[in-house]
């Protein structure tokens, strides 16, 4: 029985510039579990040898792996593994372990670039036996989880964002 590929877009308006944005979604340590509720290291972050030196290629050899406690209280860990990064635009991602597909984050400029709009796509199918059986029934609450878990992360960035902003003026 081949999973359910779910099709998970967010839309995140944040208050900073793209590159104020990308400084922390690109951080080569993946730092999401210092600003992103409910999200944590599950194991240390594997990072191959980078060919060159760049902040690119670092993430692009760089694989991290993370836990996220949903609102229905099952935790899903997954791997992100960057394979393509344009600074400050886009990075898409592979995704394994209790989820299984891709990932991508666009970042696009808005208000004369005092504002950002964060596009996030994730087609991926779940890899765990249970969530793969009751995905014909309870494909609307993981998809409700899924967005109240994005909801969390943007509201988390938006804070992470605003103390940076305020640490840079002092």
């Amino acid at each position: 029985m081949v999973a359910r590929l779910f099709n998970l877009n967010s839309v995140w308006l944040l208050p900073a510039t793209r590159e104020e944005v990308w400084a922390i979604i690109a951080d080569a340590d993946m730092s999401w579990p210092q600003w992103w509720p409910g999200c944590s290291h599950a194991a240390p972050i594997v990072r191959a040898d980078a060919v060159l030196t760049s902040p690119q290629d670092i993430l692009k050899a760089t694989t991290a792996f993370l836990n996220f406690k949903t609102s229905l209280g099952y935790t899903l860990t997954i791997s992100v593994h960057p394979t393509v990064v344009v600074r400050p635009r886009e990075i898409e991602f592979e995704a394994s372990g209790h989820l299984e597909g891709t990932g991508r984050v666009t970042l696009t400029k808005e208000e004369n670039g005092a504002a950002t709009r964060m596009d996030i796509e994730w087609r991926v199918r779940p890899t765990q036996r249970w969530m793969r059986h009751l995905t014909p029934i309870a494909a609307p609450a993981f998809t409700a989880a899924h967005a109240i878990m994005m909801r969390h992360g943007e509201r988390g960035l938006v804070k992470a964002l605003a103390r940076t902003s305020t640490s840079s003026r002092e």
